[in-house]
């Protein structure tokens, strides 16, 4: 994708990033307004829940799993109680063997592990969110 030097038209979509290191959102936020989408950045677990709870034009959600005041799956398992078919890909610098699985197990439809590279984070996001034409 990124060699073609294009990025996808995400305009009039929502996507919510979940994470509390600042160099991390800005990379994700900078690459994602490439995009033209529309992006919002809460801190903490318990933030991301009140916040698809209260914006139900949410498209994506990209999770942190370390996070303060609610970790990243029990914020997953949160936001699929509210909004069972929100795509959420989760993603962490802290990856274990069998953490994939236990993830994707628990709700989350993708797995990243920090770093994630921008083509890879982009790649995965466009299975979810379609190109405006």
């Amino acid at each position: 994708m990124a060699n073609s030097g294009k990025y996808p038209n995400w305009h009039g979509k929502l996507i919510l990033i979940v994470e509390d290191v600042e160099h991390n959102y800005m990379f994700f936020s900078a690459l994602l307004k490439l995009t033209k989408a529309e992006v919002e950045i809460t801190t903490d677990g318990l933030q991301a829940v009140e916040f698809c709870k209260n914006n139900p034009n949410v498209d994506l959600v990209l999770m942190d799993l370390k996070l303060p005041k609610m970790t990243g799956l029990d914020a997953i398992k949160e936001i699929r109680k509210i909004r069972p078919n929100l795509p959420i890909i989760a993603q962490t610098a802290y990856a274990w063997v069998g953490q994939k699985e236990k993830v994707l197990g628990l709700g989350a439809n993708e797995f990243l592990s920090k770093p994630v590279k921008k083509d890879d984070l982009l790649d995965v996001i466009g299975k979810y969110i379609h190109s405006v034409k």
